[in-house]
């Protein structure tokens, strides 16, 4: 179960829809503590608007205590922004485009879980959202009253208005002290550029399990199968897939195309996307090399600047996986680009982000024409949002 230990409560507003607008948000501890109130007037504006407004005000609270990194439960009656949020929904108004990447980029500090309330469980934020638009109307400016540290009526309970028993800790270490914490990254600010690493569909070689490097087979008509349930995931709600780009190698640029048909873009091919060189183990099973090549097996496996006979090694295939992750990621920035590789330059990209050593290499699975996900924060860090998703293939 997940230990939440931060919840942010946000409403917003509108006095005519548009009209009249203004924001709330309630940041609180795991045992229901009110730690901050935001509330503003924003003039003119749409509900909706006015919702994206507090969602954000209450994630930059929660920055200002110091909580990156922490398990965070944002709840809004706001239907709309929640499954925006989650993924589930599109964001097709324009207006609400940059106010979700805002937010997106902030959430990207935190573990969120993004829930839907009642209105009559949102009442906190609401009423500091109209205490907001009254004090505007007034010709005044809401100011913040001394934030209690007791906790909300009802406890605990009022982290979690299911039937479930709460899901939280038992109590949250001191601000103060979060904000110590070494290592603590501040907010991100800007929408990340966002790689979707799709491994390409069934070869012949993969059906035994043999090294599959620069020999360039076809895919097979269950490969095909598979690229074409990926291409329909793909082109539907959430993705909104801006660039493709591919290895050069066959069984990835098939994949890729069929993924283009599906959304009408185009291809484009990276070098350095290709999968490593593995010399002449090309086309052997795992025993076979095992069986021939003992000594060298060995040494591979146990040092990422051993390449295979005639091949290349881990480190040389990371040096150029990296170019091709940095040139992407600066050609395509804030957009979402489908990448279309092998498994290893796809777990490279993984290690990299997660700035795991080189074995990790070894303590990770992909799947034939799985989907991972890396969002790549320009003030900030890479966040790996998925790994070996096969969710289209089942």
């Amino acid at each position: 179960m997940t230990c939440v230990r931060f919840v942010v409560e946000a409403d917003g507003g509108s006095r005519g829809n548009p009209g009249p607008a203004g924001f709330g948000a309630v940041v609180r501890d795991s045992a229901g503590r009110v730690l901050a109130e935001v509330a503003e007037s924003i003039g003119t504006a749409t509900n909706n608007v006015a919702e994206y407004r507090g969602l954000i005000a209450g994630l930059r609270a929660l920055h200002d205590l110091g909580a990156e990194g922490e398990q965070v439960e944002v709840r809004m009656d706001s239907k709309l922004v929640i499954e925006q949020m989650a993924g589930r929904w599109k964001v097709k108004h324009e207006g609400l485009r940059p106010l979700a990447a805002e937010a997106a980029a902030l959430a990207g500090s935190f573990r969120v879980t993004w829930r839907w309330i009642p209105r009559e469980q949102n009442s906190h934020a609401d009423r500091l959202a109209n205490e907001a638009m009254d004090a505007a109307a007034r010709g005044e400016t809401w100011q913040a009253k001394t934030v209690s540290s007791e906790p909300a009526p009802g406890g605990p309970e009022v982290l979690s208005p299911s039937a479930e028993p709460p899901n939280v800790d038992a109590g949250p270490a001191p601000v103060k002290d979060l904000r110590r914490g070494p290592g603590w990254m501040p907010s991100p600010a800007r929408t990340p550029t966002s790689l979707l690493l799709l491994r390409h569909g069934q070869t012949p070689l993969s059906i035994d399990k043999r090294f599959s490097g620069l020999g360039d087979p076809l895919l097979t008509p269950a490969g095909m199968a598979q690229a074409e349930a990926a291409a329909a995931r793909l082109s539907r709600e959430p993705y909104e897939i801006d660039v493709i780009v591919s290895s050069p190698l066959k069984r990835a640029r098939q994949t890729a195309e069929a993924v283009a048909v599906r959304t009408g873009l185009t291809v484009e091919v990276d070098e350095d996307l290709r999968e490593t060189d593995f010399g002449v183990w090309e086309g052997h099973t795992f025993a076979e090399v095992q069986q021939r090549w003992p000594d060298q097996l060995a040494a591979w496996l146990a040092d990422p600047d051993v390449a295979p006979p005639d091949g290349e090694s881990f480190a040389a295939a990371a040096r150029r996986v990296d170019r091709a992750r940095e040139r992407i990621v600066k050609a395509y920035e804030s957009r979402h680009v489908l990448v279309v590789s092998h498994v290893t330059p796809i777990k490279l990209l993984v290690r990299f982000a997660l700035n795991a050593p080189p074995e990790a290499l070894y303590r990770m699975h992909l799947d034939l024409a799985c989907l991972s996900a890396i969002d790549y924060y320009a003030d900030g860090p890479a966040v790996v949002r998925t790994l070996n998703d096969t969710a289209h293939l089942h």
